[in-house]
């Protein structure tokens, strides 16, 4: 008996004789209002973004989002952290007074909120980008969800006067949708395909920046958090960090020191590395950056120290952090992926079996 065929592709209502979806429009009661997006939305589905024109936008917004935490902690050091005591509003009001503090940091949320515009265009471009891939589109989303974080952290953190755990989570979020941002940017980039994998213990040592980092921004968080700079203004009550009563700050300061220093030592050991075993260029560049900015940072951190911690040289001393932080996941995006171990056997084996008979 032969089979029957079917037609997969034939909705159910046109079999039962109803109208389609299409035949109909986008619904039976479709208004006047619904149907005059019909352009619009056919516009949009034409708009198709190349490789090069969305990775030039993925570059603007991971200069945006640095730009953004640099800004920050301008207002920050400037004394105007509660410039505006109320979020998202300025003294209950829609725009600020004319107080210097309050229209810096009102300024600083204007220059959030088109933050927030550049990530988000990133992430309809990630949509429309063709080829489309899937990749490009999970961390594009990661970064207006990222930027809508920050600010109901930012929020939290002035509805409870600048508290130093909130100062610093906030600061730790910055550097995490930095990550984000990095990663985006370099997978973004249309680059030749590497020629060969590194050893594991190439990569393994380039990736060991990226704790270690991490540990001495959170001990530069700690220290400004038991620092001078507030963040609010003349008068204001902020709570600072006294675990270790008066000494705290001279604490902080120099446990940060001391991490910041095995962290110089440890990237020129893996510069050297690199160096000998000719690793990739990029990767060789981004160490080279890397080792220069920690060098000026111990300097920065010396000086700021020997002069009482001046407002400007925190600033500079704030910047450089940031754009360390993102020489770290510039090499740990150059250096890739580690060889399969599998491979590495076979080359082993390849090399005892050719040794004997040479």
């Amino acid at each position: 008996m032969p089979a029957r065929r079917r037609s997969a592709r034939t909705p159910p209502e046109a079999r039962a004789g109803r109208p389609t979806r299409r035949s109909r429009g986008y619904g039976r009661d479709e208004g006047p209002a619904v149907a005059s997006l019909r352009p619009l939305r056919a516009r949009i589905a034409r708009i198709e973004i190349t490789p090069r024109q969305f990775s030039l936008v993925a570059l603007f917004a991971l200069a945006a989002l640095t730009a953004i935490v640099i800004t920050g902690a301008a207002v920050r050091l400037s004394g105007s952290g509660l410039g505006c005591p109320d979020w998202p509003r300025c003294y209950g009001h829609v725009y600020p007074p004319l107080k210097t503090h309050a229209l810096i940091e009102f300024s600083n949320r204007i220059v959030s909120g088109a933050v927030g515009v550049v990530v988000f265009v990133a992430a309809a471009a990630a949509w429309r980008r063709r080829p489309f891939r899937r990749d490009l589109m999970w961390l594009a989303l990661a970064l207006p969800l990222g930027v809508a974080a920050q600010a109901v952290l930012g929020g939290y953190t002035v509805e409870n006067k600048l508290a130093p755990g909130f100062v610093m989570a906030h600061f730790g979020l910055s550097m995490l949708i930095l990550v984000a941002a990095a990663a985006l940017a370099w997978r973004a980039l249309e680059r030749e395909p590497a020629t060969a994998a590194h050893d594991r213990r190439t990569v393994w040592a380039v990736r060991a920046l990226a704790p270690l980092a991490t540990l001495v921004l959170f001990a530069g968080t700690v220290a400004t958090a038991a620092g001078p700079h507030s963040g609010g203004a003349t008068g204001q009550h902020i709570k600072r960090l006294t675990f270790k009563g008066a000494d705290t700050l001279n604490w902080a300061v120099h446990v940060h020191g001391a991490i910041a220093f095995a962290l110089g030592i440890f990237a020129v050991a893996v510069w050297v590395l690199l160096e000998r075993r000719q690793a990739d260029a990029q990767a060789r560049r981004a160490l080279s950056c890397l080792c220069v900015l920690i060098a000026v940072q111990g300097v920065v951190g010396a000086v700021q120290f020997e002069t009482h911690l001046p407002t400007e040289l925190v600033w500079v001393h704030v910047s450089l952090a940031a754009l360390s932080w993102l020489c770290v996941m510039w090499a740990i995006a150059a250096i890739g992926r580690p060889e399969p171990r599998r491979a590495r056997k076979r080359a082993q084996i390849r090399a005892s079996v050719v040794a004997p008979n040479s």
